[in-house]
Parts: C-alpha cells; structure tokens; sequence
C-alpha cells in the first residue's frame, strides 16, 4: 500500500515575527531546531520510492 509522508520545517525567527517568505533563507529558532532533529528521527528508516 503506498504512503504519503509530509512535514513542515521546523518553526523559523520570522514564523514568531508573523513574516511569511520563500525567497529567503531564514535561521530556525531553538524550536525549530528541535523540531527538524524530532523529524529526521521520525523520518529514519523509512525508504521512499520518490521525493
């Protein structure tokens, strides 16, 4: 049966100042660190078919 695995990144400065962005590289607070290290251990093991 297929699977459909989606994440959001995790919570960056400008998400807490309410700014919305796709052109620029924005820094993760310690949440959203936290939060991508939580996802790539949730993600481990798990072999994907396409990307």
């Amino acid at each position: 049966m297929s699977q459909l695995v989606i994440f959001r990144h995790g919570q960056s400065v400008w998400n807490l100042e309410n700014k919305f962005t796709g052109w620029v590289d924005v820094d993760l607070t310690e949440k959203g660190i936290q939060e991508a290290k939580n996802a790539g251990l949730k993600l481990k093991g798990i072999k994907f078919d396409y990307a």
